[in-house]
């Protein structure tokens, strides 16, 4: 068959003429809810994905204040639980979701201000793009929030948010509730009207367990699904980048493509993703540095963190700075300028595809 045909102009041979038979037979079907492959196989099986989700950028510079508003008129408490605005997909009928199965969301906690301990199925995140002075407290563990910081919350663990000082601070949240609600696996339930521990440690008990390089507590050679580690600290995603850099200079192959360094978090009980259904990186291009364009299965969302650039998403170019997000659906082609050191927070749902043997990745100008 040629590399061209697809299921609109290939020839279909399961088109009968019309005849009241055949007009009975396909109002049989609706009568006991069926539906015949031979109508919808262009649908349910495209030759590539096709999402419903469509590529998009938020600009920082509108979410904040939005997010800063809604810290004016709208209090935190049981019920709505957090101050937490959902990014959602044009593409997705109006649901709050960023893609087919993640949830990206900015929250905003006010000065003083104490979001109540639940827990929930969901897997949860948190990354700091500005600002500190608020501590998650997951399971009864303190955590500090501050700059640059990624902040676990694995499914089925209670964690609620307290900030100690004057100001008010602003994170993004990414869960996968839209994978969990099309798969009916959600569960919730309240915990503390509070925080269970009000403390303000500098490190959680899990950072002091788990968080000295290449050592691992001989109290947990149990793996464990998701991560032990409740920060992962930026001077150490900083420094790790920058000698990602630093070794490409002096020609040993260190980063992932000429100017692009790049890190994935990860679990130390098992080496990989820190949480099942969600993979976290962090990328950093020098200035000038433009990467392949490519095609992934599965969605990413992005942060930028610091500096300026662009992505190019389907063709169409869309300049980034500090704070901005945007998403990429399944199988759209996109790639990054950096006009300045180019700093980004990124998520996806890499590990269900893969674990699900979908994943497929297609670099312009490198064999399949």
């Amino acid at each position: 068959m040629s590399a061209e045909q697809d299921h609109s102009n290939v020839a279909h041979a399961m088109q009968p003429d019309d005849s009241p038979e055949l007009r009975a037979l396909y109002k049989g079907f609706e009568d006991e809810h069926l539906m015949p492959l031979w109508t919808q196989l262009g649908d349910l099986m495209p030759m590539h994905p096709k999402p419903k989700a469509v590529p998009h950028v938020w600009k920082w510079s509108k979410l904040l204040p939005l997010a800063e508003k809604s810290g004016e008129l709208v209090p935190v408490g049981r019920g709505g639980e957090r101050r937490a605005i959902g990014l959602a997909n044009p593409g997705l009928g109006g649901n709050a979701y960023v893609s087919p199965t993640l949830w990206a969301a900015i929250q905003y906690l006010g000065p003083k201000e104490t979001a109540p301990e639940h827990r929930h199925a969901q897997n949860a995140f948190r990354f700091v793009v500005e600002g500190e002075g608020v501590w998650t407290v997951v399971n009864g563990d303190p955590v500090r929030m501050s700059r640059g910081d990624l902040l676990m919350t694995p499914g089925w663990h209670f964690h609620g948010h307290h900030n100690v000082t004057d100001k008010p601070m602003t994170w993004i949240d990414g869960l996968d509730i839209p994978f969990s609600q099309h798969n009916d696996v959600g569960f919730f339930e309240f915990g503390s009207d509070s925080v269970t521990d009000y403390a303000t440690p500098d490190f959680s008990q899990g950072e002091r367990l788990w968080c000295h390089p290449g050592l691992r507590p001989l109290s947990g050679l149990q793996d464990t699904v998701s991560t032990p580690i409740g920060a992962y600290r930026w001077e150490f995603t900083d420094r790790a980048l920058t000698e990602q850099l630093l070794l490409e200079d002096e020609g040993q192959p260190a980063t992932v493509e000429p100017g692009h360094a790049a890190i994935r978090y990860v679990n130390p009980t098992t080496g990989g993703d820190v949480m099942p259904t969600i993979r976290t990186q962090f990328h950093r291009l020098r200035e000038g540095t433009e990467t392949r364009p490519r095609r992934e299965v599965g969605s990413s969302v992005f942060q930028v963190f610091e500096g300026a650039g662009a992505v190019v998403l389907n063709g169409v170019e869309h300049k980034l700075e500090k704070g901005d997000m945007f998403v990429v659906p399944s199988w759209i082609q996109w790639s990054l300028q950096a006009e300045t050191r180019f700093d980004l927070f990124r998520f996806s749902d890499a590990p269900i595809m893969e674990r699900l043997n979908f994943a497929r990745t297609k670099i312009e100008g490198v064999q399949d």
